[in-house]
């Protein structure tokens, strides 16, 4: 558990109070037991307590400790009045995005509150109501005494509640038109951004800041640059989050992932003194080299020490030592043998020369990471003679559109009738499907056949582009994990079936290489599920004879990159392999055009990866090291010395 840092050198760049966790779960609980000790205190003077409380993945664990505190301290909420902080308009209660659903599912229910001390807003009262209705909503926060504790979460835009940018600071519960933005984030939980309501309800910015204490949560590489703007940058109606500089009783509550941008992690040396070691060094190089424009071996002593790295110089200068050091290390990442060079000197090279040829796998959480993320190393893993292996370890199903998952059904079914094979199980199958299409609602389960339609549906690409890569059918695995199996966007958390499943295909393949996804900033958090997965069960491995000769090397997906000085591996890709990996990619043709979750980015999946790729080439370049195409990198995790990804 972090510190609350409070020196002078920070206040200079942190303006609202900021605690640093290596879990998302050791704040939660902190929260829920800050939020138990009031209710406590209320009921010890005989008086209510008011809570502000937010939806969505972040205060999920905050409500299940409260729960858990209920349940085993005997916690009891008799005295609480809640108040939410927003709703989609329209919304019915009952659909799967309600957030009266959503707060009866994750708290409500399992707690002895009085419902009618819960408020959410209503999504169906008729909108020549709504105000009146925002008017009221208002005037039951102050007859109940104001919010004393108020829960909150951030979007990608700043918002709070649903306070877009352009929110007024004076704003207070009102019908607010969401931000494209929002509208894209929020498609995954309605299976398409055009189902997404373009409306909600929410507490204004005045309504949040009339809080006697805030609390703001945020997890997730994902968050990490919001949150920078919102702790370090000036206060703006562009970014509402930032009005949270002006309330004396905020805090927020991060991870390390959301942390990362911060200035005392991202460039520690402007906020004090540090502990220069080899990680530092590089990274306060590369940063400087950024910042000024300049290769590595052109930077001066001047340089470091007008820009904020004297102390460098002074411990570790002069800058032409640290220039060379810097360089050779850099240089050293590169490497066009992602499996290790036979019978060479590997004393600089990040793997090893023998054994040669490697046992590789390589785990791919859905079933196009492997080509999108890493299909440039994948390839020539594959032309170098390795014995690659790459593991799917989820099916991917909800990710294929019913249109596309109805063609291949209607596939099938023809094909029967057309070589006169025992059709009728077929043509059944098909208007099943049709059927519940007919009827489906945003939302709403697949039933199994339709689920496992589009699960082949991605197995075959999947398989199309293994193929096409060079593999033959006994070295793809498809795992289907179970975790991933709800039909949902949400899934379950990670079980001893996934770590069994996944242990023994290590066991089988016995490895020398392991590739896995290090890519957090997934916003769905399947990425991380499946990384878990893999580093417990190398973890249970810890007794078998292949353990102690394997590498594992960790990549990211579609959304982010490692920053430079962050690289253990980086494999050159030239522009006849970036064209194979955008053919391998391609063969996932229901993940092209026009996909179920694009997130953020609009791109198509091998934009991102090509932009990206070009990029650190591009990055590498500028440091000074010879030019490339693009580059795939990677880092390496080592078991009980390198756990923290």
């Amino acid at each position: 558990m972090s510190e609350l840092l409070a020196n002078r050198e920070l206040q200079q760049y942190e303006k609202i109070a900021t605690r640093v966790f290596n879990k998302p779960e050791e704040s939660s609980e902190l929260i829920a037991r800050e939020i138990a000790d009031m209710i406590k205190k209320r009921q010890q003077e005989d008086r209510h307590i008011v809570l502000g409380l937010a939806t969505g993945s972040t205060p999920k664990e905050v409500y299940a400790e409260l729960i858990k505190l209920h349940k085993e301290e005997g916690l009891s909420f008799s005295n609480v009045i809640t108040f939410n902080l927003d709703e989609y308009y329209p919304m019915d209660p009952g659909q799967a995005q309600s957030y009266v659903r959503f707060m009866d599912e994750k708290l409500f229910d399992h707690i002895d509150i009085d419902k009618n001390n819960v408020h959410i807003p209503d999504g169906t009262i008729d909108r020549e109501d709504v105000f009146d209705y925002c008017q009221e909503y208002e005037k039951k926060i102050r007859e109940a005494g104001g919010i004393d504790i108020q829960l909150l979460g951030i979007g990608r835009t700043g918002h709070i509640g649903f306070n877009e940018p352009g929110s007024s600071r004076e704003s207070h519960t009102r019908l607010v038109t969401l931000d494209k933005a929002t509208r894209i984030d929020a498609a995954s939980d309605f299976f398409e951004e055009r189902f997404v309501p373009r409306n909600a309800i929410t507490m204004g910015v005045a309504t949040i800041l009339d809080a006697r204490r805030i609390i703001l949560m945020a997890y997730g590489a994902g968050k990490a640059s919001i949150i920078q703007r919102t702790v370090e940058g000036d206060v703006s109606e562009s970014v509402p989050a930032t009005f949270l500089q002006d309330h004396p009783n905020t805090t927020i509550f991060l991870d390390k992932s959301a942390s990362s941008e911060l200035t005392r992690f991202k460039n520690p040396w402007l906020v004090g003194s540090v502990d220069w070691d080899d990680r530092m060094i590089r990274s306060g190089v590369v940063w400087l080299c950024q910042k000024l424009d300049k290769p590595i071996l052109k930077l001066t002593d001047e340089d470091y020490t007008e820009n904020g790295l004297g102390e460098l110089v002074t411990e570790h200068g002069p800058a032409y030592n640290i220039n060379i050091k810097i360089f050779n290390e850099v240089q050293h990442t590169i490497t066009g043998w992602p499996g290790g060079k036979p019978n060479a000197d590997d004393s600089n090279r990040p793997e090893r020369a023998a054994p040669f040829p490697k046992r590789v796998l390589v785990f791919s959480p859905h079933p196009d990471d492997d080509v999108i993320s890493m299909g440039g190393t994948f390839l020539r893993l594959i032309d170098q003679g390795h014995e690659v292996h790459v593991a799917y370890q989820t099916s991917g199903n909800i990710a294929v559109l019913d249109e596309d998952a109805v063609r291949f059904a209607d596939f099938v079914r023809v094909y029967a009738k057309e070589f006169d094979l025992k059709g009728e199980e077929a043509e059944k199958i098909f208007r099943k499907i049709q059927d519940f299409l007919k009827t489906k609602r945003p939302g709403d389960v697949d039933i199994p056949e339709l689920r496992q339609i589009k699960g082949l549906v991605r197995q075959a690409e999947a398989r199309a582009a293994a193929h096409f890569c060079g593999l033959p059918d006994e070295q793809i695995h498809f795992q289907n994990l179970p975790f991933y199996e709800t039909g949902q966007v949400q899934k379950s958390p990670l079980g001893e079936d996934d770590i069994a499943l996944t242990k023994a295909l290590l066991d089988k393949v016995k490895p020398h290489q392991v590739y896995a996804a290090g890519d957090l900033a997934d916003p769905h958090g399947t990425h991380k599920v499946c990384l878990d997965a893999v580093m417990e069960s190398i973890r249970r491995s810890s007794d078998k004879s292949w353990y102690k000769d394997c590498f594992v090397w960790l990549y990211r997906g579609a959304w982010h990159e490692w920053d430079i000085d962050q690289i253990e591996m980086a494999v050159p890709i030239s522009p006849d392999e970036l064209a194979r990996k955008r053919r391998a990619i391609f063969k996932h043709q229901s993940q092209k055009d026009n996909v179920a979750f694009p997130g953020s980015d609009k791109r198509e999946f091998w934009q991102r990866a090509e932009d990206r790729n070009r990029g650190t080439a591009e990055l590498y370049d500028k440091l000074g090291m010879a030019e490339y195409e693009a580059i795939e990198a990677f880092v390496r995790w080592i078991p009980g010395i390198k756990e923290i990804v």
